[in-house]
């Protein structure tokens, strides 16, 4: 019986190579970078559609909230303030778009660590799109998180982050854990932290940010409650892949051998996670 060689994927009785070096592959080597392009091309196409599929908000709804008084964020007192911006037109606008972004940033994390998961050996900077990702998504949450926070709106340092509204405070967590995590995991692909415990950090991130989701509030919201569903769903998959991601980890450490089961279940997860917010809608 021919034996397989070597290929992204160890053998493990379920998975399908995507190629082999010898004359049995699955995929000619010259296909691969084809291949390749036309999955990023796909997945670019799936984070564009939902950004036109916008639901259109009637102004008159719009006039009756401002009129009844709803509130989003507590620090405001007056009616016809900006705490009426949450379920407004142009709230509801600001929200989607951060939603869609970060989405799309996860896409890019999602391919980049699904390349990782098959251990494809073309492409190799793309190690480098998940602490780009992470970056870009930290700094542009501690900026554009809410409209009324520090530092872009009337709120000041000490009232963004220590001010009594939980939802800009998990915002700017969020990105705070973020950088750091981004940060962290530029240094170990960049080979400036070598030590096992320097892969820990991201797989909690998915954890401890996924546990946030469950307690994420809009405030007083039309829609509180399909929010809320959509927060509990992304959490319990966040939840699940940083624990895969764990796992993975832990068994590389014992054995120091890839777990690409666990690796494929983080990717997938986290693909995922990023098409939901590319489809969230208030």
């Amino acid at each position: 019986m021919k034996t397989m060689s070597q290929g992204p994927i160890r053998p493990a009785g379920w998975a399908l190579p995507l190629y082999n070096s010898g004359d049995g592959g699955v995929l000619p080597k010259s296909h691969r970078g084809r291949l390749a392009g036309f999955v990023v091309l796909a997945f670019l196409f799936l984070a564009v559609v939902p950004l036109w599929a916008q639901p259109d908000h009637d102004a008159h709804d719009q006039k009756l909230m401002y009129e009844s008084g709803v509130s989003g964020h507590g620090h405001h007192g007056d009616v016809g303030s900006q705490a009426e911006w949450e379920g407004s037109v142009a709230g509801i606008a600001y929200s989607e778009f951060n939603h869609h972004l970060s989405g799309l940033l996860l896409l890019i994390i999602g391919l980049s660590e699904l390349r990782q998961a098959l251990a494809i050996p073309f492409w190799p900077w793309t190690r480098f799109l998940l602490p780009g990702a992470l970056l870009t998504a930290g700094t542009f949450l501690l900026v554009w998180s809410d409209h009324d926070a520090w530092p872009i709106g009337s709120l000041s340092f000490v009232q963004t982050f220590f001010g009594s509204d939980s939802e800009i405070f998990q915002h700017k967590i969020y990105g705070l854990l973020s950088l750091t995590v981004g940060a962290i995991e530029l240094f170990r692909r960049l080979g400036q932290f070598g030590h096992a415990a320097w892969a820990t950090p991201l797989p909690m991130f998915a954890i401890i940010g996924g546990l946030m989701l469950f307690g994420h509030s809009h405030g007083v919201h039309p829609s509180a409650d399909k929010i809320a569903m959509g927060h509990t769903f992304m959490g319990s998959m966040a939840v699940t892949a940083g624990s895969s991601k764990l796992l993975s980890d832990w068994f590389r450490s014992l054995s120091r051998e890839r777990s690409p089961k666990w690796e494929l279940l983080w990717a997938g997860l986290i693909l995922i996670i990023g098409l939901q917010l590319l489809m969230y809608s208030e």
